[in-house]
């Protein structure tokens, strides 16, 4: 599904050059759970800006189901992104004076579905990512973060995306309500859809099937697990 050949991003100040990718090279087959884990300054924001087609690398190839995202026009990768990949963020990007339906229904505004049928496709994203349906007429902040993460996750799958795209999804969570989103994140991806993890904390990537560890722009270590840890019973 994903190809990464010998991506580098130099990012110009002036005469200064700095390098956040050097060389980076992977892929990711369809299905996979990966976490892309690093410190802060390692360039795995870099790297997830690349994947998410919201960047392009300075060298180096990038394929995403076979086309090489570089090579398309600005139509294309809007295209891409709103067809392709679901991004959930560390911040939610929710609007907060705005009901939870509304703000998972705000992708399709421009897609030529009917009403009904886009309320339809938000109420069963919203179930299948946990909510509870007597919450879809609140506005979303009157919601809990861990209940704001899953409105984002649900809102991520409306256009039912190749690829979900999760940047620091537990970053503005405590300890518990992180675990219950992670939980939900790897259901999605029990489900057959494909998980891209972005993150600086271990027990959090301890998730994925596969973990990425970059440092320095560089990838130190391509781990792949076979047994995935949970870690629903320390959340009971």
């Amino acid at each position: 599904m994903i190809e990464c050949k010998n991506l580098t991003k130099i990012y110009n100040n002036g005469e200064m050059k700095t390098y956040a990718l050097r060389d980076v090279s992977f892929s990711i087959k369809k299905g996979e759970f990966v976490s892309i884990i690093g410190p802060s300054g390692s360039g795995k924001s870099t790297l997830m800006h690349i994947l998410g087609a919201l960047d392009s690398p300075t060298s180096g190839e990038y394929f995403l189901d076979g086309k090489e995202v570089s090579k398309l026009d600005d139509d294309e990768l809007s295209d891409l992104r709103r067809n392709k990949i679901g991004f959930i963020f560390q911040s939610f990007n929710l609007l907060p004076r705005t009901t939870v339906l509304r703000n998972v229904i705000l992708p399709l505004l421009y897609s030529d579905l009917s009403n009904t049928e886009r309320e339809k496709r938000a109420r069963e994203c919203l179930k299948y990512a946990g909510m509870e349906e007597k919450l879809f007429k609140n506005l979303s902040n009157q919601l809990s973060g861990g209940q704001m993460q899953r409105v984002a996750i649900a809102r991520s799958l409306i256009n039912n995306p190749s690829i979900i795209l999760a940047d620091e999804p537990t970053g503005n969570l405590d300890t518990k309500t992180s675990h219950l989103v992670m939980d939900a994140l790897q259901e999605l991806n029990q489900k057959g859809h494909t998980i891209i993890l972005i993150t600086h904390e271990m027990d959090v990537a301890d998730y994925a099937n596969r973990i990425i560890h970059i440092r320095d722009g560089m990838i130190e270590k391509d781990e792949i697990k076979h047994i995935t840890y949970n870690m629903k019973h320390e959340t009971k």
